[in-house]
């Protein structure tokens, strides 16, 4: 360790996406409309399956959850660079820095397990129909999406600790617009092997087994629908796991893209600020119109309640008619 306090350095600076006024201003409305959107959707999902007791099984608690996950991401990075984009102060303190990084860090990892569980589900689900009730029962639910919880916080708090154990006592200036482990352990002045290889071998550790999951009960899921005779068959059982397939696909394939991306050019590193954007801001934004297009029980569900909403709010409205006439009529 180096002779300098780690605290050498109270704030952070995070580039912004843009530093023209037109251009940060229409990002801010686009960002802003994608951010509503996120929570919109997210929330409706929600609403639907809570709600909606037949959609009160083990695949849609574990999507309730995602749904969750999704709201608590984007809810950690975009609020404060919707804030960055109107202001010329795209400051955050050392604490705020770390806490940004532990939440995002945590729910990430989350998601990661959480697609494993319900790859799992889907496993079970479709390969074994007649045990899948007994297997998968409440209290296996609750423990599965708790262990997932835990872990993706346990997991946090490893690489949390690690990288602001470092010295910082140079550069503030953080690439990217919020704070993430490779940004932050680039600025110590510290070693920071120990950090690197924590992150490599914990992160490689958790990562990889949770995708060898999710890619192993793909694999059987799909021998055993091959194995369908009639296509109606095949067509049933895939389309009971093809919204998560493709959730999963989104996730993996822009979080590989994010973070095993190496650039060192400015245009590239400014380039690699806005492919982060489909990590963390629009892949949540997606999610809930994947479920909600590919599930006719979702789709379903927000359309009744949506259709009973709007009958309601009629119904008011004409009770208040009514009362207004009867209430002028006897004055004439």
């Amino acid at each position: 360790m180096d002779i300098y306090n780690v605290t050498t350095v109270t704030q952070f600076i995070l580039i912004g996406l843009s530093d023209v006024p037109e251009v940060r201003y229409l990002l801010f409305v686009a960002f802003a409309i994608i951010y509503q959107v996120t929570l919109v959707g997210n929330g409706a999902i929600l609403f639907a399956i809570g709600t909606e007791a037949k959609l009160h099984t083990p695949m849609y608690y574990f999507l309730a959850n995602l749904s969750l996950l999704d709201i608590f991401c984007s809810s950690t990075t975009v609020p404060n660079m919707l804030h960055n984009l109107l202001t010329e102060d795209h400051s955050i303190s050392f604490v705020g820095c770390a806490l940004q990084l532990y939440f995002l860090v945590a729910l990430m990892g989350t998601e990661v397990f959480l697609l494993a569980v319900m790859a799992y589900d889907r496993y079970m689900a479709i390969c074994f129909p007649l045990r899948y009730s007994v297997i998968i029962n409440k209290v296996r639910c609750a423990q599965l999406v708790s262990g997932t919880w835990a872990a993706g916080f346990l997991n946090s708090v490893i690489h949390t600790i690690s990288t602001f154990s470092l010295s910082f006592c140079r550069s503030n200036l953080v690439n990217q617009y919020y704070c993430d482990i490779p940004q932050i352990v680039a600025l110590s002045c510290s070693s920071t092997y120990m950090a690197e290889m924590l992150a490599l071998v914990i992160g490689g550790v958790f990562g990889t087994s949770a995708f060898l999951t999710t890619l192993i009960s793909y694999g059987y899921i799909i021998s055993t629908i091959l194995k369908i005779q009639s296509s109606e068959g095949k067509c049933k059982a895939f389309s009971t796991c093809t919204s998560h397939l493709l959730v999963v696909g989104l996730f993996y394939g822009t979080a590989i893209f994010t973070y095993l991306r190496r650039s060192s050019s400015q245009s590239s590193l400014s380039r690699d600020r806005l492919i982060s954007m489909l990590y963390g801001v629009i892949t949540p934004m997606l999610n809930p119109a994947i479920y909600s297009l590919r599930n006719t029980e979702v789709r379903g569900t927000l359309a009744r309640v949506l259709y009973m909403k709007l009958c309601s709010e009629s119904l008011i409205i004409r009770k208040l008619k009514m009362q207004t006439l009867a209430s002028i009529i006897p004055h004439l």
